[in-house]
């Protein structure tokens, strides 16, 4: 049961419907985080947000952004991939405390092909998840009565994106 009374919306999207004054700047953040400009793909950049959300135990985010990143996935090669494996220990410290980002994990991204745009976005992704995983963790918003609607939600996010 939610902290405060809200439209009977699973995670994000009850508080969006709850507070308009508040949902188009959240919802234009994601947009540009997410489907903006970029030298992450739009795939990569849900997959951090999943990443981000699931070590944060928001379970709506990284079950949505999870099955986001998955319909965004295409002819991605699951495996290896040494740069995602660095932008992930990134965000990693970005989501524990940005202050505990090192040059050395800098210097590894690089290595892996990362330039000043792919680590700019990555801790902003990585941070603002953090923030979004506390406001709706925060308010203790419902998770979804089905689990399907996950993939509904993820595939809705890859196709149409964030403004809607």
């Amino acid at each position: 049961m939610p902290h405060i009374e809200l439209p009977p919306l699973p995670g994000i999207a009850g508080l969006l419907a709850g507070y308009p004054q508040t949902a188009g700047p959240l919802s234009s953040l994601a947009e540009a985080l997410l489907r903006g400009p970029s030298p992450l793909t739009a795939h990569q950049r849900e997959a951090i947000a999943a990443y981000v959300s699931r070590r944060n135990e928001c379970t709506f985010c990284a079950e949505t952004h999870g099955a986001a990143a998955r319909h965004l996935a295409g002819d991605v090669e699951p495996g290896p991939d040494a740069l995602m494996e660095a932008l992930l220990a990134i965000a990693e410290r970005v989501r524990v405390d940005g202050r505990s980002v090192t040059a050395d994990d800098i210097a590894r991204a690089r290595a892996a092909g990362a330039d000043d745009p792919t680590i700019h976005d990555t801790v902003l992704i990585a941070a603002a998840f953090s923030m979004f995983n506390r406001y709706v963790d925060g308010l203790d918003t419902r998770l979804p009565d089905d689990p399907a609607q996950y993939d509904q939600r993820g595939r809705i996010m890859a196709e149409q994106g964030y403004l809607r």
